[in-house]
């Protein structure tokens, strides 16, 4: 099958790309090598038996030319990272929603010859995770308050008795609250996609990533996973910088995994239409990703704890992957010791260009910064 990657060269793509090649797809990459995320240009790490195209997913004649013969594309372009889209709204929603516009503008003129059309979603467009209150049953937050953020307190009260909350998994079905820009543009990547699809007859899927960590990700940009920029520190022999007291929860997928999902969605048709969670199902917070990272490492360098909670992050969210499980025949199969340990094996083989502090000033720079009192 002759296959589209946009993105293809970046962190999830270019294993894709790497795992379609080996089942003998013909591939092709479009791709914009953006300066933040390849500062070298082409990365190494591409498949040589990858076509790639340098071009602007903005771009129609760039996308055009991309399609080309091609019978099923996986949409993996998009500008990434929740602080930053706070303060360069105009770049993430050009590249990640009108970008994905124009690419599925020209799917459509080729639904006769396009089979199927994946697309890279993410946890971001939940907002809080789901929780269960002790008096009240499940309850899905909308976003917290300033003012408890002020005082320090992090957690959710449940919006209807004001008790503790426990998070539970979330499911696809929980009402979405994107609490940042670029968590809006990701939402209109995955609807966008799904509303076109079914409309022209193209099978669409949909799968929202959870926290995706894995050799590859760009060390040096500032608003990538979390795991590439503790790395980065720490390679640097700095102190992870941690938001909040550090107990806030995520859900942390490996890249392979994350592979395994696009070839399942390619694969078979259960899931067309639809939109599925991708993670590991398994909650670990923030402060303890610093210490496993720490001692794989072989560092003694303890986080730094800032105490100060950026604009659009949110507490808690782990992902529910029963739909993916029973749609797709999905299960992950690297566990985060095991995940973590092979990625140290590469970021000690890196250079990388510490930048979290000068991101963390431009969040205070543009007061996206909310700071216990």
């Amino acid at each position: 099958m002759k296959i589209l990657v946009t993105g293809g060269a970046g962190f999830i793509g270019s294993h894709l790309v790497d795992a379609l090649v080996a089942r003998g797809h013909k591939v092709r990459v479009l791709d914009s090598l953006i300066q933040q995320v390849h500062p070298g240009g082409k990365p190494q790490f591409l498949n040589p038996a990858a076509e790639l195209l340098a071009g602007d997913i903005r771009e129609a004649e760039a996308v055009r030319a991309a399609l080309q013969g091609v019978e099923a594309v996986f949409h993996e372009a998009a500008e990434v990272g929740v602080g930053q889209s706070m303060y360069e709204p105009v770049r993430y929603m050009t590249t990640n929603t009108v970008g994905t516009t124009v690419l599925l503008d020209e799917i459509r003129k080729r639904k006769d010859t396009i089979r199927k059309v994946v697309v890279a979603s993410s946890m971001s467009i939940y907002g809080e995770g789901e929780y269960d209150c002790a008096k009240c049953g499940g309850v899905a937050p909308a976003v917290r308050d300033l003012e408890k953020l002020q005082t320090g307190v992090w957690d959710i009260a449940c919006p209807q008795c004001g008790g503790g909350l426990t998070p539970v998994p979330t499911r696809e079905t929980k009402q979405l609250f994107p609490a940042s820009v670029y968590a809006v543009s990701k939402q209109d990547q995955e609807q966008l996609s799904l509303i076109m699809g079914r409309a022209y007859g193209i099978p669409t899927v949909a799968l929202r990533y959870f926290n995706g960590y894995g050799t590859r990700q760009a060390l040096s940009n500032p608003y990538t996973g979390v795991c590439a920029i503790f790395c980065s520190r720490m390679l640097n022999d700095k102190a992870p910088l941690i938001f909040e007291d550090g107990n806030q929860t995520r859900d942390f997928v490996h890249v392979s995994d994350m592979v395994q999902a696009n070839l399942l969605a390619l694969e078979n048709n259960a899931a067309d239409y639809q939109a599925v969670n991708v993670g590991s199902g398994e909650p670990i917070s923030i402060g303890q990703v610093a210490k496993l990272l720490a001692e794989a490492m072989g560092k003694n360098i303890s986080a730094e704890v800032t105490e100060q909670m950026r604009v659009g992050d949110i507490r808690h969210c782990v992902a529910d992957i029963n739909k993916a499980r029973r749609l797709l025949g999905y299960e992950p199969q690297v566990k985060l010791k095991d995940g973590v340990k092979e990625l140290i094996e590469w970021v000690t083989r890196q250079t990388s260009e510490d930048r979290a502090a000068q991101a963390a000033e431009e969040l205070e720079k543009h007061k996206l910064v909310v700071s216990a009192v």
